[in-house]
């Protein structure tokens, strides 16, 4: 079993961006002692119907990391979002930094490689990204040192990113009143994701935990911030008392009747290329729609 390096003294600068349109929290993440930071799950807006590409989230968290001279170290992404595209490679341009991801990014690229039919110009080995993190593998930023949990079940490259007390979760689990992501993707698996999600609830129980979606139950206004000690008491699906069996037979019968998530075409073609667009052959941005493909 991996021992990962928990350091609850280190508490990390959190500021949180809600995209209205996608339910997804960004974050820029900065080291106490320094101006260094991390961008983490960025995202690109999209009109889908019009196929127009515009950047004014990732503009807003730009505007922030200029305003308050930090230096961006890295561009994180928890995983290969299905429901919005990611805006990492724009946010580059603007600040630098490196972009990572885990490295079962390469079994999501050899699937969803299938699925579009891409080409052997499209490589399925992760080289899209600066760095790909394996289980345990850590990282600065500034004099923060950052460590990365495998936690797949949704997909199989997500990861949990740990910064000190704060750790940022994608979406192995949602706020406790919203439970757990689907995980009926192709290479998602309701037990792995148990098992990941206990992984998580073995952190300390004082770890903050930053959620990538939130969509509000029962009206309720948006949040994306608890803790693993609330989790463990309240998560409606995981919480005390939920066996795995429970859980699996559960998350299979409601994953039965959810739809696909209304952007997962593009957003799948997008951030399996480390958030940038694929272009035809004449180099113009072209995204595709397989049929009965998903």
């Amino acid at each position: 079993m991996t021992t990962y390096p928990v350091n609850m003294s280190v508490k990390p600068e959190v500021k949180a961006f809600f995209d209205e349109a996608t339910w997804t929290i960004s974050y820029v993440v900065k080291d106490p002692e320094s101006n260094k930071c991390a961008i983490v799950d960025s995202v690109m807006d999209i009109d889908y119907a019009a196929g127009r590409i515009t950047y004014e989230s990732a503009d807003e968290i730009i505007q922030y990391v200029q305003d308050n001279d930090l230096e961006v170290e890295w561009l994180i992404e928890t995983h290969v979002h299905a429901d919005h595209l990611s805006a990492a490679p724009y946010i580059q341009q603007k600040t630098g930094g490196k972009i990572g991801i885990g490295e079962h990014i390469k079994t999501v690229q050899d699937v969803f490689g299938k699925v579009f039919n891409e080409g052997t110009e499209f490589q399925r080995d992760g080289s899209q990204f600066d760095a790909l993190f394996t289980d345990g593998d850590t990282y600065e930023v500034g004099s923060m040192k950052v460590f990365a949990m495998h936690t797949p079940g949704h997909t199989p490259a997500c990861m949990v990113h740990v910064f000190g007390d704060a750790a940022f979760v994608g979406d192995t689990l949602f706020m406790p009143d919203g439970g757990s992501a689907r995980a009926d993707f192709p290479g998602g698996d309701a037990g792995i994701l148990f098992d990941s999600i206990q992984k998580v609830l073995e952190l300390p129980d004082d770890m903050r935990l930053f959620m990538c979606h939130d969509y509000g139950p029962n009206g309720r206004d948006i949040q994306w911030e608890t803790t693993v000690g609330d989790e463990k008491k309240h998560n409606i699906h995981v919480g005390e008392g939920k066996t795995k069996e429970d859980f699996v037979k559960f998350r299979t019968e409601r994953d039965a009747q959810l739809a696909m998530p209304r952007l997962i075409i593009p957003s799948l073609q997008v951030n399996m290329r480390a958030g940038e667009i694929p272009r035809d052959k004449d180099g113009n941005p072209m995204l595709k729609v397989p049929v009965n493909g998903l």
